[in-house]
């Protein structure tokens, strides 16, 4: 039993550490840290703010006006996401 799941465990961590590296985002994207977007939300910037994280995380704490889009749910409901304004996906 103990040996199954040390085996377990080191197939997990050899699988986890093989994985391809996900691919750099497509162009144009900008890395902003939080205190820049306060900046443009103070400054009436308009933002589509979508939470990615599962629901949990999301009810436990997010960003005001955010909206919760999992990850996994973000190519199926892109038609919802703002063509337009400022878009921060977190």
């Amino acid at each position: 039993m103990l040996r199954a799941s040390l085996t377990a465990a080191i197939v997990a961590g050899v699988m986890l550490a093989s994985a391809a590296p996900a691919a750099p985002p497509e162009y144009p994207v900008r890395f902003i840290k939080v205190v820049e977007l306060k900046a443009l939300l103070d400054r009436g910037t308009k933002a589509d703010i979508i939470d990615v994280r599962h629901w949990d995380s999301y009810v436990e704490s997010h960003i005001r006006g955010a909206r919760s889009i999992p990850l996994r749910a973000v190519p199926d409901r892109a038609p919802e996401i703002s063509k337009t304004n400022v878009v921060v996906f977190y």
